[in-house]
């Protein structure tokens, strides 16, 4: 699985490139929304499908939560400890792993903050996160856990990694994966600005 993802990326790239004129080019945003709200209809009725799963979720309780939570401090963590190999400071390092996949708002935010080269560094690593994370889900999934999976997308759990951590995992995973990219998502409007702040 994690070959036919990396090579669909591939094919896709080489694709833009060479064949696909700039006329569809501009339609290219619209395609994808159509086609990821495919794939989670499917993931939905998938879902569906298993019985109990929700009682199941229901029962974990506040226990869902945690997933979300080690997610964020993971990724701001391991942005601030990134930081000394990148040569920006602490606070920027710290910067870049809440965006937590989110690329868009994060450069948004910190391109309005007048921290340009750091837009562009939170905007190429949050869509490496992204990509690199679909590639690997499947190898993680199978070598370290379900949860796992769920972590590494961050934000994009709610959405565009959902078809894959659900074609990689189960059910049960892919509601608390939603869950936690619904949190993920939330957070980041609020805890980028504050490290901005506090660190800048």
């Amino acid at each position: 699985m994690s070959f036919k993802i990396f090579l669909a990326v591939i094919l896709g790239g080489l694709s833009g490139h060479f064949f696909v004129p700039a006329s569809v080019s501009g339609s290219l945003g619209t395609i994808a929304d159509i086609g990821l709200l495919v794939l989670l209809f499917f993931v939905g009725i998938d879902i569906g499908k298993q019985k109990g799963i929700l009682n199941t979720v229901r029962s974990m309780g506040f226990k869902v939560l945690l997933v979300p939570l080690a997610t964020i401090i993971g990724s701001v963590v391991g942005g601030m400890v990134a930081s000394f190999f990148i040569n920006v400071s602490i606070g920027e390092g710290g910067a870049l792993g809440s965006g937590l996949g989110w690329y868009t708002l994060s450069a948004t935010i910190l391109s309005r903050e007048g921290l340009v080269a750091l837009s562009a560094l939170a905007f190429l690593s949050n869509v490496f996160r992204e990509v690199i994370g679909l590639i690997i889900m499947p190898t993680v999934a199978k070598k370290l856990g379900y949860l796992e999976v769920v972590s590494m997308a961050g934000a994009t759990a709610m959405d565009t990694s959902l078809p894959m951590i659900s074609a990689t995992t189960d059910a049960e995973t892919s509601i608390i994966a939603f869950v936690s990219g619904v949190i993920c998502t939330s957070s980041v409007p609020i805890i980028l600005p504050i490290i901005i702040k506090v660190f800048g």
